[in-house]
């Protein structure tokens, strides 16, 4: 390996060729601010936040390599006075409503003008104005917030490799926005929510549904019923300051009831539930040899990327609604029927790490006799927020537990909340019942970890091999599914999450800063909550659950029967591109 040798202010380093001068210098305790850059997605030396002296020159350290014999200097009065320009010009093109924005105390402009003590802006003048867009079910862009930095582009680009936003107009006129600056809800926008999460300030950001959900809650009319994906109890408490990964379980629990939801169900038992009639899917098809392979239809994001770029290729998602929305039809079946509630007076609520969920809530082809599977989805962030604003405090809760029918759920449920868990939950069920025997070593670990594509081979006991793959992030995807129409790969099951590392890091989770991404894995403590929760429980198969057990005896009948499909199944419909 080439090294190479250069002083930063005066000390001297020695790094890899083709490291950056950012990247040295963070590696070596040396602060350079920066904000347009985005680890490993974006540095595209837009902001100029990140300026160095080098020479007689300033130069945007974040695409600067380092070279022999390189002088650098992060702390002069020109560095100092040019950082400080760039920000205050920025500022003076932004819509500065600090105190009720969505990103107060947590957005990288705000923390950047502290941290270079700037105090009023100079540069007033025309700003740059822009229409709210609220096209979208999911998400809202706000232009006038937007500084060009370019992190949503890179990540809805090269990341998801959807490129439903890019740079528009020229000069002062320039702005992120959808083809024909049509609105994002009219796009191919999958609302997988990367976007927000890469966005330093409040420029994008998940539609809320706060007030509607405090509203039904307040309506004695109704029976306001709530479930809670797994992937949120493992980042939940990082907004209440505890240490990213912990599991919450038992005190989002608790004050999801202190808030005065009626009912408080764990969307784990929907995924159950998904593994019973997915699993048995994947088996018919296997000995059918139809629409293989089966594609796991739990990501919202996911299906809505096939729709529009892999329209061919919708026999061979799964017809299975996803977990929550499972679970939300029983609600409002089986549950409904069970207590002697009218459907018409549920409020159905889930608390999703994801934003493509609110889309997904108001799809069509979901729900039954005029009414929605799901009617609220509140992010992880969202709930917080409530959590908050109803004075409770979260870290001093105690714990309690989630309601039955649909609070018992198994190992194989949490995992869902991590990717490669779809599979992994899956196997454990197939392998038992192709084979009649216990399983005795539950872990699939070839399909855990945070690759973008993993691969695993298991030979059931029928004869039969499942060759199934794994992957997240949609630009993984697109290459998995190039590779299986040009018949170079073969897979008999395919599980997707849009997001990078899976639920885990959804586009409703907590936001994490870009200084925070460089240092920490986030997509591996918050997994590791997930596993080590999957670990605890006493029951790690679906199967097992003697909820779901007692569901099928009661009304389901069998796994992929009538009134399954009346209730659990769905079909998907063909989207434009363009």
């Amino acid at each position: 390996m080439d090294i190479v040798k250069f002083t930063i202010d005066g000390k001297e380093i020695e790094v890899p060729k083709g490291t950056t001068v950012l990247q040295a210098a963070r590696a070596n305790g040396i602060n350079i601010p920066s904000l347009c850059y985005l680890k490993d997605v974006n540095k595209t030396a837009a902001c100029r936040v990140c300026l160095v002296e080098v020479g007689p020159k300033l130069i945007a350290s974040c695409s600067l390599e380092a070279e022999n014999g390189m002088a650098v200097k992060t702390n002069t009065k020109k560095v100092r006075d040019a950082r400080r320009t760039v920000v205050e010009l920025l500022l003076s093109n932004h819509k500065r409503e600090c105190l009720t924005c969505i990103r107060s105390e947590n957005c990288e402009l705000q923390s950047l003008a502290k941290e270079l003590n700037i105090r009023d802006i100079p540069y007033e003048g025309e700003k740059i104005k822009g229409d709210l867009d609220v096209s979208s079910k999911s998400i809202v862009r706000d232009p006038e917030k937007c500084i060009l930095c370019g992190r949503c582009i890179s990540t809805c680009g090269d990341v998801q490799s959807v490129y439903a936003i890019g740079y528009g107009n020229r000069g002062f006129k320039t702005k992120v926005t959808p083809a024909y600056e049509r609105g994002l809800g009219d796009t191919v926008c999958t609302n997988c929510g990367q976007c927000i999460m890469a966005c330093p300030v409040g420029a994008l950001h998940e539609k809320e549904n706060i007030v509607d959900v405090w509203k039904a809650i307040e309506d004695p009319e109704k029976v306001v019923i709530v479930q809670t994906a797994p992937a949120v109890r493992v980042a939940l408490g990082e907004e209440f300051g505890l240490q990213r990964g912990t599991r919450v379980t038992g005190k989002m629990t608790a004050a999801l009831k202190k808030l005065g939801f009626d009912y408080v169900f764990d969307t784990d038992f929907g995924a159950d539930l998904t593994i019973m009639e997915e699993g048995t899917e994947l088996l018919n098809r296997l000995n059918e040899n139809k629409n293989l392979p089966l594609m796991s239809s739990c990501c919202p994001a996911w299906v809505k990327f096939v729709e529009h770029y892999y329209s061919d290729m919708l026999d061979n998602l799964s017809t299975c609604k996803s977990p929550s929305e499972m679970e939300g039809a029983l609600i409002k079946s089986y549950f409904a029927n069970k207590m002697g509630i009218d459907p018409k007076k549920i409020v159905s609520v889930s608390i999703m790490p994801c934003v493509a969920k609110k889309f997904e809530g108001d799809r069509e082809e979901l729900g039954k006799d005029g009414l929605s599977d799901i009617d609220y989805v509140l992010t992880t962030r969202e709930l917080a927020r409530m959590i908050k604003e109803a004075g409770i405090d979260f870290n001093n809760i105690e714990d309690d537990e989630f309601e039955n029918p649909f609070g018992e759920a198994t190992g194989a449920g949490v995992i869902f909340g991590a990717t490669g868990g779809v599979t992994e939950a899956a196997l454990r069920t197939i392998y038992e019942i192709t084979s009649g025997e216990e399983l005795k070593d539950v872990e699939f670990k070839a399909v855990r970890g945070t690759e973008g594509i993993k691969e695993t081979e298991v030979k059931l006991k029928n004869g039969k091999t499942v060759k199934a793959v794994v992957v997240n992030g949609l630009a993984n995807a697109r290459k998995v599914l190039d590779e299986i129409k040009a018949g170079s790969k073969k897979y008999d099951f395919i599980e997707v999450m849009a997001c990078p590392g899976g639920c885990v890091t959804g586009g409703g989770q907590p936001i994490i800063n870009s200084r925070e991404r460089e240092e920490i894995d986030i997509k591996a403590q918050r997994a590791k909550g997930i596993y080590d929760e999957d670990k605890s429980l006493p029951i790690r198969k679906s199967h097992k659950n003697p909820y779901i057990i007692k569901l099928y005896k009661e009304f389901l009948g069998e796994p992929n029967s009538h009134v399954s499909h009346e209730y659990l199944h769905t079909h998907y419909v063909k989207r434009n591109k363009f």
